[in-house]
């Protein structure tokens, strides 16, 4: 199994032009899920004692496996955050896979540890943190929001000993934060204090601070705001926020999971003015940063906190010198791919003046999309985009219309367009992150929705 042979070496040659092919040509936008008892029937008999052989396993996850899954990177695939990941990042992909880098500790996995900071230190000075800032690479947006606020509450606890623990402690974000910040809050015990959102989804500072002048019982330590909520793009009052944060003594975090990545457009960057005075922020580069799975990072301002939270000790970790940039040491991980090389990559292979054009060709797309939706008398824009997200509705349809069309449209592969809510009222939801994606094509689906 460990040992190189004639057989190894023509599946090696199998699925690396598979994965070729893959990574060249665009996947049916017909796939997606099967039904669970004709995926078992599928897979009866593939892990014998014997085993089936490469070949027939690497024909059963292309013929089988493969188009029972969603293709996330479709240009169409206009539903929830897709992703988009170029093609050197794809590519490089599978380099990291088969070097086999522990990438938890600098000692084991010095040089691409390395490569990821500096991909890391490009998305700091984008968000304008210190060089003193410092984080690592992390698996999505949940374990970025966890990180930061085990970090905040840790931060707090220390700078009030005398915390007697009658006054449970509490996380403030809008009831528009990601899902997330919910299950956070539940698994590490903690409250949560809502702030009303506005008419457009956004934490203002004006009902923040009405939010904190009476908490009853609760201690907050951390305000979660949002730089483009994963609904509608929304981005919270950044830059107002910040100073209530710092007079009250509260962690500042930003899930910027989907949005953060507008930073790299110097034409789009000021959307997110404020994000430089956050405590911590989160960004997917899997969403719109042109990476693939399962790529996010947090980064913090002051890294030296993180570590205080989360550095891991033990008898057989006592050798590794607590004086290198260990990424287990700023998120609840030890083992740790090294997930933030594939966009190391890509960056350096293609340039950052090529991401910036990227975000300006989706961003572009999604404003022609929303200003042809306003033109439309069939239509109604539901908000004006902030960011690369179109909420409209159909004006006369019900729900089951809504359903029925975006069915029809998922299974003939057309487009995943799948129904969400606004104000608690059914709407069409539209999220704009690959560069392929045309406005011509998006123009089509509206007129078919028209004479539906």
């Amino acid at each position: 199994m460990h040992t190189w042979n004639s057989d190894l070496e023509r599946l090696a040659a199998s699925v690396i032009g598979y994965a070729s092919e893959r990574a060249k040509l665009p996947k049916d936008p017909r796939w997606g899920a099967r039904d669970a008892e004709e995926l078992a029937e599928a897979l009866d008999g593939a892990v014998t004692k014997d085993g089936v052989g490469g070949h027939e396993a690497l024909e059963l996850f292309r013929d089988v496996l493969l188009p029972a899954c969603r293709p996330m990177d479709d240009p169409m695939m206009l539903s929830y955050v897709p992703t988009a990941p170029s093609i050197a990042a794809v590519l490089f992909d599978m380099v990291v896979s088969a070097s086999s880098i522990f990438g938890g500790h600098w000692e084991s996995g010095a040089g691409a540890i390395a490569a990821e900071n500096q991909a890391l230190r490009w998305i700091m000075d984008l968000a304008g943190f210190p060089q003193t800032g410092g984080g690592c690479f992390v698996s999505g947006g949940t374990a970025a929001n966890l990180a930061a606020l085990v970090t905040a509450r840790q931060q707090w606890i220390s700078e009030h000993p005398n915390h007697d623990g009658r006054h449970r402690l509490a996380i403030v974000a809008t009831t528009g934060a990601h899902a997330s910040v919910d299950v956070i809050a539940r698994v590490m015990d903690v409250d949560f204090i809502r702030v009303q959102s506005d008419a457009e989804g956004r934490m203002t500072s004006a009902e923040l601070e009405r939010a904190l002048q009476d908490t009853g019982n609760l201690c907050p330590f951390a305000v979660v705001t949002s730089a483009g909520t994963t609904n509608s793009g929304a981005i919270d009052d950044l830059a107002q926020i910040a100073p209530i944060c710092q007079r009250e003594g509260l962690w500042f975090h930003v899930d910027a999971a989907y949005g953060g990545s507008v930073m790299a457009s110097p034409t789009h960057r000021p959307v997110l003015d404020g994000i430089e005075h956050a405590d911590s922020f989160g960004i997917d580069p899997h969403k719109w940063l042109f990476a693939p799975y399962d790529c996010a990072a947090i980064l913090y301002r002051n890294p030296t906190a993180a570590a205080h939270a989360h550095s891991q000790q033990a008898d057989y970790l006592d050798y590794i010198d607590e004086g290198d940039f260990n990424p287990s040491d700023y998120a609840l991980h030890l083992t740790r791919r090294a997930r933030g090389l594939p966009l190391w990559f890509s960056i350096a292979a293609n340039g950052t003046d090529a991401y910036a054009h990227a975000i300006d060709t989706t961003m572009d797309v999604a404003h022609g999309f929303a200003a042809y939706v306003r033109d439309s008398p069939n239509f109604e824009l539901l908000v004006e985009p902030k960011m690369s997200i179109v909420l409209f509705r159909r004006v006369g349809w019900t729900q089951d219309d809504y359903e029925a069309w975006s069915r029809t449209n998922a299974e003939s592969g057309t487009a995943l367009i799948v129904p969400s809510k606004w104000h608690d009222e059914i709407c069409f939801r539209v999220c704009i992150v690959n560069p392929l994606t045309e406005l011509g094509s998006l123009v089509t689906l509206l007129d078919d929705m028209a004479a539906s």
